[in-house]
């Protein structure tokens, strides 16, 4: 891996906002509101003991806002000061975390590093510079989320895995994209913003009745299509946002959120190989519900490891991302499955509706691997014909001198 990727140690927030063990959630939600954060460190005695997130109170928000913190930790990855952007992107990803803490040597915490860190720093990286990176439109995903604004807050709860990602689009009745909302936004109803213990709100119910518009940001962050990647990022920081909205017609077509920047981060860190491994290919799977049947899971897994194998015949994968978007029926149970293949010869994308979840997995990995290898026979003809080529002109070469010589040599004879 290249040596001028930063580290966690340059990049991390120091002396980050951390809690007590026994804190009450009420206390982590005002610090979350007030500082604009999403997870903090939680401490017993000085020691670190895991972290309280925002998702992790909403999904159950029935608790009382008193209930200690140390009921809802989660285990974060333990991130040393030494690690690599990719490496922490990497990190980040898997847990599907906004932030880490990042730890020394003895486990002591020396700060925190989230992904509005790394997108911050992402114009200055290695890969920023390659004349060779996409345009939003290859790599954002898709707006499969559009929420309307006469739509009620509390359809969102259920939707608050996927709110935690990146905010949903916001349209009118015309389909045109008015504004964004995410979970902060959620927040607003769910909660009061206090820092202490306080009472519950007495009518949690009735706040989520209120209209999405009432609490949408606007206006959107949006990119056309043809936006540098790198832009993006920069427009990111700027406006202070975790996802941009790729627009046309001012309708949302796509949603370029922090995690599609990450990914491609890895995908470009891999070192080249003369021979494509399957265990070096990271693959992430989004839109699952968290419910979701473990052995389903290890199924997909299993198709996508001979799927890649496949693959990897014809050219080196260095990143397979799936997002799996049930439609929003209750008469059938189609979904879609969308795929992004990264590879050192480009990104190829494949697409699959219907009800069977696997076999949608299967079929577009089958046509990854048909796109993968119409690409190695078309760049095999091209070689041929540029060597055929090549040769023709030397031979046109060697005659012209042969001729130029034969004629000097007549007109010396004369």
């Amino acid at each position: 891996m290249p040596a001028s990727w930063p580290t966690a140690g340059d990049l991390m927030t120091r002396r980050p906002v951390t809690l007590p063990h026994d804190a009450p959630i009420s206390q982590a939600l005002g610090l979350m509101r007030d500082g604009g954060i999403h997870e903090i460190p939680v401490l017993r005695n000085s020691r670190l003991v895991g972290m309280i997130t925002f998702e992790s109170i909403a999904r159950r928000v029935q608790r009382a806002l008193g209930t200690k913190v140390e009921h809802l930790l989660v285990v974060p990855p333990l991130i040393l000061e030494t690690a690599t952007v990719p490496e922490v992107a990497e990190q980040l990803l898997a847990t599907g975390l906004r932030g880490a803490p990042v730890v020394g040597r003895k486990g002591e915490l020396r700060g925190v590093i989230s992904r509005t860190d790394l997108i911050r720093a992402f114009p200055d990286l290695p890969i920023s510079g390659n004349p060779g990176l996409p345009f939003v439109e290859e790599v954002a995903g898709p707006a499969t989320h559009i929420v309307r604004e006469d739509d009620l807050c509390r359809n969102l709860i259920s939707q608050i895995r996927n709110l935690e990602e990146h905010p949903f689009p916001v349209v009118d009745r015309k389909g045109r994209l008015v504004g964004a909302v995410g979970v902060r936004d959620l927040g607003s109803v769910l909660w009061r913003p206090v820092k202490g213990g306080q009472r519950d709100l007495p009518a949690r119910r009735s706040a989520l009745e209120v209209e999405i518009r009432s609490i949408m940001h606007a206006p959107p962050v949006t990119v056309s299509e043809g936006t540098g990647v790198t832009e993006a990022a920069r427009r990111m920081t700027q406006e202070k946002v975790s996802s941009v909205f790729v627009v046309e017609d001012h309708r949302p077509t796509r949603v370029l959120g922090q995690a599609d920047l990450l990914n491609l981060i890895i995908s470009r860190s891999r070192p080249t190989a003369s021979r494509a491994r399957v265990e070096d290919v990271y693959v992430e799977i989004s839109g699952l519900r968290g419910s979701a049947d473990p052995m389903l899971l290890a199924e997909i897994d299993h198709v996508v490891v001979r799927g890649l194998r496949r693959i990897s015949r014809h050219l080196r994968p260095t990143l397979l991302s799936l997002h799996v978007a049930p439609h929003a029926t209750h008469r059938t149970n189609d979904l879609t499955v969308e795929a992004r293949l990264h590879t050192e010869n480009g990104i190829y994308y494949a697409s699959h509706t219907g009800w069977n979840l696997l076999a949608g997995v299967s079929g577009l990995l089958e046509e990854l691997e048909s796109q993968a290898r119409r690409n190695r026979e078309t760049s095999r003809r091209q070689g041929r014909r540029s060597r055929r080529s090549a040769a023709s002109d030397a031979e046109e070469s060697v005659d012209g001198e042969l001729e130029a010589k034969l004629r000097e040599l007549a007109n010396d004879e004369e």
